[in-house]
């Protein structure tokens, strides 16, 4: 059910009162007792989509994509001269 708000151009009472869209306007202000209360134009509510759905596309949080190591190249083959590997002692004396 909607909830409409109301005004009462005679004493300036506003209130909201939640009614069914059948039923009829109320006219008499609960404050002053004059049958000058207006309903009030508003500016309504807005919708929430939660759940699946044709909108799950247009609203759904984008993943952050995913980084990937990155690759450089490859590490060239220890030729056994490098400093990793120290040269032999020398057997001869």
């Amino acid at each position: 059910m909607p909830t409409y708000q109301y005004e009462c151009s005679a004493c300036g009472h506003q209130m909201e009162v939640l009614q069914s869209m059948t039923e009829k306007r109320l006219s008499k202000c609960p404050k002053c007792g004059k049958q000058k209360l207006e309903r009030l134009i508003g500016t309504g509510t807005g919708f929430i989509f939660k759940g699946s759905g044709f909108y799950e596309t247009d609203y759904k949080k984008k993943d952050a994509p995913k980084k990937e190591p990155q690759k450089g190249p490859a590490p060239a083959p220890c030729s056994g001269s490098c400093a990793c590997h120290p040269p032999a002692a020398s057997t001869k004396k």
